[in-house]
């Protein structure tokens, strides 16, 4: 199988290269392309830096991962994902993992992920994927435990590549020494964390991250993940509703 590790916190997140660890210690040819910097809350955007459609590539050597050809690209995960499935750094790949995430991709906010975004639009475009978090919390211990997040990963990577073209998922994993297999949940409202605007009177306003107060759904992905379980959720990409009357 041909991989495309990529990630939205950037070429040199740390999670990124556990994952491409991961993937090279599976047997599988691995391909690094991730943003040249730091690209949360993304989506699947397509957004690049460079005049005229231009989008700058350069090539990276990561010590972690010798021999792996890595590339630092100037956009954001959705527009590397797209650009790979049209042979921008070599064969379109079979499968794109993205990741690891510093923090966990759970509930209807995975819409603002770029983690998400690219494992989403990776699918629609012909690969299997699977968006990899890690849910180190709002305070994070000094050294996360990338590599669990790696193992329980790597436990299925039989299993999505032997899933249909265009196969979609969402992995998050707890920040322990050790976890066990994911569960499959649906996906909560809103998770433990979310997203807090907050306004002042300069006409401006600042974005920051609350935690959620309440009891979370019971088994649902943000539910089970504090729990401590890691979860799985199959996700599906923007389609009619054929439901909707109009």
């Amino acid at each position: 199988m041909r991989a495309l590790i990529t990630n939205d916190d950037g070429i040199d997140a740390p999670g990124l290269a556990a994952l491409a660890r991961g993937a090279v210690e599976h047997g599988w040819t691995v391909v690094i392309a991730a943003p040249a910097e730091e690209s949360s809350g993304t989506s699947a955007g397509l957004s690049g830096a460079g005049e005229a459609g231009r989008v700058t590539v350069e090539r990276r050597e990561l010590p972690e991962v010798p021999g792996v050809q890595a590339y630092a690209v100037a956009a954001h995960p959705g527009l590397i994902a797209l650009a790979a499935a049209q042979g921008a750094f070599g064969e379109p790949p079979d499968v794109v993992l993205s990741g690891v995430n510093r923090g966990a991709n759970v509930g209807r906010a995975v819409l603002h992920s770029g983690t998400v975004g690219a494992a989403l639009t990776a699918a629609i475009n012909g690969a299997r994927s699977l968006a990899v978090s890690l849910d180190v919390g709002l305070d994070p211990r000094p050294r996360p435990h990338w590599d669990t997040a790696v193992a329980v990963a790597a436990k299925m990577f039989d299993q999505l590549a032997g899933l249909p073209e265009g196969t979609a998922l969402n992995l998050n994993v707890p920040d322990r020494a050790e976890a066990g297999p994911p569960q499959r949940a649906p996906l909560a409202e809103f998770g433990s964390v979310r997203s807090h605007v907050q306004n002042d009177e300069s006409g401006t306003f600042t974005l920051t991250t609350v935690t959620v107060e309440g009891e979370l759904p019971p088994g649902s992905d943000a539910r089970l993940l504090a729990e401590g379980h890691p979860t799985v959720t199959a996700l599906r990409s923007v389609t009619e509703d054929p439901d909707l009357a109009l």
